[in-house]
């Protein structure tokens, strides 16, 4: 294996997962889903808050790429770092990413403290990843390669040669193709293709 390719992988999970935590009367639902972006985090967000309107509170964490730099937590009303943070606790110790957790909590009327939140919202965390498949996943950009028809054999003999599948194609003056390519491929790709006669732009 190529060396440069040795360091755009990292864990995550392969799809949906529920998990639950009962004390004192507290009920905390657990939802851990795969997702690659803000948006997408924001959107399972907003879904369990609709389906879940009568819990009180909707406290998750979010962390998302190779390395983790996206990544947030909330507490939504519980008092601060009891929620948020142990289920975001939970992300990190099993060296997760493109994982969010949503915790719902339906009050049982007797008030846990500090000590019972932090451990309530971390053993559901802890739950929904135990029924979660964790699976390596690879780090890719989105680019997209421009060029001439006259170019067409040459671009896709490197999209064979390097294993990459277009999701897109359109053919007007140019042609354009947009492709994801694992990140220690993206300059041998890009020296392939700039060798091809093809432009590579990076996706907005």
């Amino acid at each position: 294996m190529d060396t440069s390719q040795r360091n755009d992988t990292f864990k995550s999970i392969s799809c949906p997962a529920e998990g639950i935590y009962k004390e004192k009367g507290s009920k905390f639902l657990s939802f851990a889903y795969p997702v690659v972006s803000e948006e997408e985090a924001k959107t399972a967000i907003e879904k369990i808050r609709k389906e879940y309107y009568d819990a009180r509170h909707h406290c998750y964490a979010y962390r998302i790429g190779l390395s983790g730099d996206v990544w947030r937590y909330n507490d939504d009303g519980e008092p601060s770092s009891t929620a948020g943070r142990p289920i975001y606790g939970q992300i990190l110790s099993r060296e997760l990413s493109d994982v969010l957790i949503v915790v719902v909590r339906y009050f049982g009327g007797i008030k846990l403290g500090v000590p019972g939140l932090i451990r309530a919202y971390k053993a559901a965390a802890a739950d929904a990843l135990d029924h979660a498949e964790v699976v390596e996943k690879v780090a890719a950009e989105g680019l997209a390669v421009v060029f001439d028809y006259t170019a067409m054999d040459r671009v896709m003999r490197v999209l064979k040669d390097m294993g990459v599948t277009p999701s897109r194609y359109t053919a007007e003056d140019m042609c354009r193709m947009e492709v994801r390519v694992r990140l220690g491929d993206v300059e041998r790709f890009r020296q392939r293709m700039e060798s091809a006669e093809a432009v590579v732009e990076e996706m907005l």
